[in-house]
């Protein structure tokens, strides 16, 4: 009898442990994959702005010209000479 019941217990002891661990493996499982997401995310978005870095080196670099600035400045912000006439023809 009494070797009967130590071998539920330890029968249910093993069962405990394994559904335990099935469950902390599922639990660490679904976490990892959550984790290698935003890995993702965030590499996209660091690729975005090293892009971004890049391009507004390349214009800072061409600023630095005047040829360019003025070529900018009239076409970004519309500005103009005086006793200059400008118009502005806007595609669809």
């Amino acid at each position: 009898m009494t070797l009967r019941l130590g071998r539920r217990f330890w029968i249910a002891a093993t069962t405990a442990v394994v559904v335990v661990t099935g469950f902390v493996v599922a639990r660490n499982t679904v976490h990892a994959v959550k984790i290698k997401r935003q890995i993702g995310a965030l590499e996209r978005e660091r690729r975005q702005y090293l892009d971004r870095i890049r391009d507004d080196s390349v214009l800072i670099e061409r600023l630095r010209y005047d040829d360019y600035l003025e070529e900018y400045a009239r076409e970004r912000y519309h500005m103009q000479r005086r006793d200059e006439e400008v118009f502005l023809i806007e595609e669809d």
